[in-house]
């Protein structure tokens, strides 16, 4: 399954759980939402993924962590908040590098539409 084939479904998921819930939740309900239906899906999910720092070839283990890894090749960074800051793009772009992966979503869903809230970022494309 490709990177656009699985974020295909986790955008079709973000807009069933939004419909059904709307905004206003933690953070993490959104997550263990999502996380359990794109397990029903047959899709592969890990949750909470630790996210090693390495500087100068030194594997620091700082309490980064991911929110959703999907079939090993797409994150989802999942927020709610008022708005998105730059730094919200720039972790989610960081954590693609560090885990040398092609595509990652930064899913807000604490929008009056979660489509508005979903952003695609991508490394090395």
């Amino acid at each position: 399954m490709t990177e656009n084939e699985i974020s295909n479904i986790v955008i079709g998921k973000c807009i069933e759980i939004h419909k059904e819930v709307g905004p206003g939740l933690l953070e993490s309900a959104y997550e263990n939402a999502l996380a359990y239906e794109l397990s029903e899906a047959d899709l592969n999910i890990q949750q909470q993924v630790p996210m090693p720092f390495v500087y100068k070839d030194v594997k620091m283990e700082v309490g980064y962590r991911i929110d959703l890894l999907v079939e090993n090749k797409v994150i989802l960074e999942i927020k709610s908040v008022e708005t998105l800051a730059p730094v919200h793009y720039a972790q989610t772009l960081t954590y693609l590098k560090l885990a040398n992966l092609k595509l990652a979503l930064l899913i807000n869903f604490n929008e009056k539409y979660v489509k508005d809230g979903i952003h695609r970022i991508v490394n090395n494309l």
